[in-house]
């Protein structure tokens, strides 16, 4: 396919963008427009680690097509908050410590974060059923379901 020029907005900016229509958004984050938060991981849209907000909704941005993205909102991890006012979610995961390797934070936090918007204070049955497709392999599980249920306005106990 031709490449041509299209203009996206991406963590509240306009992105002039000069791509294949069918190029997979991912791509066009990470390689066009420097933003890491996104990461590659299946490239099959199964396991999260690519996730973005468009228009709110988490979506895997390894098999969405930029041009269905023309006129949407998209927002990475590095648009939700910054290093000195962090989201609310990428607050509780710090607070928690909930990481090891990291590499698939970005998508438990973007879709943490697309839960919240659509529902302000879900249940732990809610969270976790976000989260059923997203758990690490390397053992953070119980910091992570800490850190989003902080991040739903739950009270979570001290660690003993």
């Amino acid at each position: 396919m031709t490449q041509s020029k299209m203009r996206l907005t991406v963590n509240g900016k306009t992105c002039d963008v000069d791509a294949a229509p069918d190029t997979a958004l991912l791509y066009v984050l990470r390689n066009d427009l420097a933003l890491n938060g996104p990461k590659y991981g299946c490239g099959l849209g199964e396991c999260g680690a690519c996730a973005v907000l468009i228009d709110g909704v988490a979506a895997r941005s390894c098999v969405i097509p930029i041009e269905g993205c023309v006129g949407r909102d998209i927002v990475t991890l590095e648009g939700l908050g910054s290093r000195e006012h962090p989201d609310p979610v990428q607050q509780a995961f710090i607070s928690e410590q909930a990481a090891q390797c990291g590499y698939c934070l970005n998508g438990m936090i973007i879709t943490i974060r697309a839960l919240l918007n659509r529902s302000a204070r879900p249940s732990e049955a809610e969270v976790m059923e976000a989260l059923r497709h997203h758990l690490c392999r390397c053992g953070a599980h119980i910091e992570i379901k800490r850190a989003a249920m902080r991040a739903a306005g739950h009270v979570v106990e001290a660690q003993s």
